[in-house]
This record gives C-alpha cells, structure tokens and sequence, in this order.
C-alpha cells in the first residue's frame, strides 16, 4: 500500500471499519490507490458510547491523514463511508450520522453496520449474504433489487450464539465441569488449564472472579476451543458441530427471505473467527449453505473488511470499475 499526495479533498475518500475489538482507517485516492491508514481499539458506539467512538474516529482519521501526507483541513475528503458494530437499529445510524456529520469530513457521509462492509469486501458488487464472526456474530444479505435482511447483534437478548467470546465461555464451561465431575471428560480442561498456566480450571475460575484475570481473556480460549476438537475431542467437537449449523442458520434464513434459494448467491464469511477456523470447519459450512443454495459460492473473505467500505465510497463518488480492482488487487490478503 503506497502512499502520495492527491489534488485535493475531492480525490480522496474517508474509509473506516470499527469493530468490537479494532478499528481501521483507510485513506484511499479515486483511482483507488491506499495514500494513508491507522488502527486502533474497538469503536462500537454501544460499547463506548457515541461520543468516545467519534472521537477515537476522528484520532484515527487525522492519524491516517498525516501518514497519506495530506493536510488537516476540513473537508478531508469528497466522501466517507463508516461501518461499525454496534449499529443494529436505524436510531443508532442517525445518531452517529449526525455526530460526524458535526465533524465536517466530507462533503458526502454514510453510516451503516459493519456486516455490510464484509459484504461488499468480499463480494463482487455487493449483494449475497455475508456472516461475521469476531466477538460476536451477525449476519446480513442485499439481493439484486436492493432488499436487505439484518439481524439486531445484541448478544443473547437478539437470539444470537456463537460468537468468540461465547465460544470461550463454552470451552471453559465444559472444561469446569470436567474438572469437578459435573460434565464429561474432556481435554478441554487440561487445554484450559495449560492455556492461562493455572493448576487447575478452578484456579482460572478464581482468578476471573477476583479480576486477576481480565474476563476478556476468555475470548482467547476460542482457538483452543477449535484446536482441541481437531484433535478429535467429542465435547469440544459438539460446540464446533453447533457453531457450524449457527453461521449455516443465519445464511439460510437470509437466503430464504431474499428469495435467493434458486439463484447463484454470493456468501461471504468473515471476522476473526471464521477466518482462523480452517478448512475442514468451513467445507461443513459450505455443505450446509448448498442443501439450501445449490449454486451458491461460499469463501471466506481475503481483503479486510475496511476493504469494502472503500468500495462503497468508491461507489458513491462513481469511481471508475478499474479503481475499484485496484484497490482490491492491492489489499489482497496472501
């Protein structure tokens, strides 16, 4: 990714992914080369709150702008498109809208879920379905004609399971109840154990009730989760047996209310987890999404998701189709 000046703020657009966990700024040029970017800590307004994520947003914007060699004057840029976590429900766009708007970055703004910067990372135009799963889990789907299916990520009250710190809460469950006789056996509880170098599960139980231990650090055990049932562990395979049918779940509801069952969707994975997870995990996802979707295209994303909301910038200024492959081509991951 190189970078160099442009023209001027209208050459340039704001690109920006805020996660639960880190955020990423692109600064990108129409023809879609990447002239500056930053990262930082997780910017989801629900987490936060609205004015500690606009603020870690503009830090990060003026940080991405001074690495791309271009002035701090407002308007930065023609446009900025911002997708975070943490917006589940139109109230909460309009809110953070509002609250960069206020910023003067741009001459254009959009907001919008993080789920659809995945969507249009990883997909040609984007539409299909795209499911994410880094702290958490969500997924959404745009059809041909415009028509979107969401779901509200609020945790368990929003119906949702299988996200990575759920995943480490699961491990670490099954492995306290091996220990003390309430679960089976597992090598979950050796793995538990090993992993935060304790004695025993009972000494990691102590130490995150008394905040030794940041709680989270139980996100951490979501590879060793994965880890342990490739080594043939049948507790641990029945948690990875159940997130799989999760991620396939979400994808085959939104197939079936876009009506997208008969075409040749694309279908997206993304997140932390689901690009950590490794093959076998996500060929038994994509059997699933098939017996619903025969001619679907299942791939776990290889450019990050600040990717797509580059693109959708892109887009919105009607930037040339080659920039947007450039861009693409660019930030590949190998």
């Amino acid at each position: 990714m190189g970078g160099g000046m442009t023209g001027g703020s209208g050459d340039v657009v704001v690109a920006i992914d805020g996660g639960n966990s880190k955020t990423d700024v692109l600064i990108v040029s129409r023809d879609g080369r990447v002239l500056g970017q930053s990262r930082g800590p997780g910017a989801s307004p629900q987490n936060i709150g609205v004015d500690a994520s606009v603020q870690l947003l503009e830090k990060l914007v003026l940080e991405a702008l001074r690495g791309a060699g271009l002035p701090a004057e407002r308007p930065f840029a023609a446009h900025t498109s911002a997708y975070l976590a943490g917006l589940d429900f139109p109230e909460e766009e309009a809110v953070l809208h509002a609250a960069l708007a206020a910023r003067g970055w741009s001459d254009t703004l959009i907001v919008g879920n993080d789920t659809l910067a995945l969507l249009r990372a990883g997909s040609a135009d984007g539409t299909g379905v795209a499911v994410v799963c880094g702290a958490g889990i969500n997924g959404a789907g745009v059809s041909a004609d415009g028509r979107e299916q969401r779901f509200p990520a609020l945790g368990k009250i929003s119906g949702d399971w299988g996200g990575g710190y759920r995943l480490g809460e699961e491990a670490l469950w099954w492995a306290v109840r091996a220990e003390d006789g309430r679960g089976p056996g597992t090598a979950l509880q050796a793995a538990v154990t090993a992993h935060f170098k304790a004695s025993s599960v009972l000494e990691v139980v102590r130490r995150l009730h008394f905040e030794d231990l940041h709680s989270d650090s139980i996100h951490g055990l979501c590879p060793l989760l994965f880890a342990v049932a490739a080594g043939g562990d049948e507790v641990a395979q029945g948690v990875v047996d159940r997130f799989v049918e999760e991620v396939a779940l979400l994808v085959s509801v939104i197939l079936r209310r876009l009506e997208l069952t008969e075409e040749a969707p694309e279908v997206i994975l993304g997140g932390g987890v689901l690009t950590g997870v490794g093959a076998p995990v996500i060929a038994e996802i994509e059997r699933r999404c098939l017996k619903v979707a025969p001619r679907a295209a299942i791939q776990v994303v290889d450019v990050a998701p600040v990717v797509g909301a580059a693109l959708f910038a892109l887009d919105t200024i009607e930037a040339p189709d080659a920039a947007k492959l450039a861009l693409k081509a660019a930030t590949k991951r190998v």
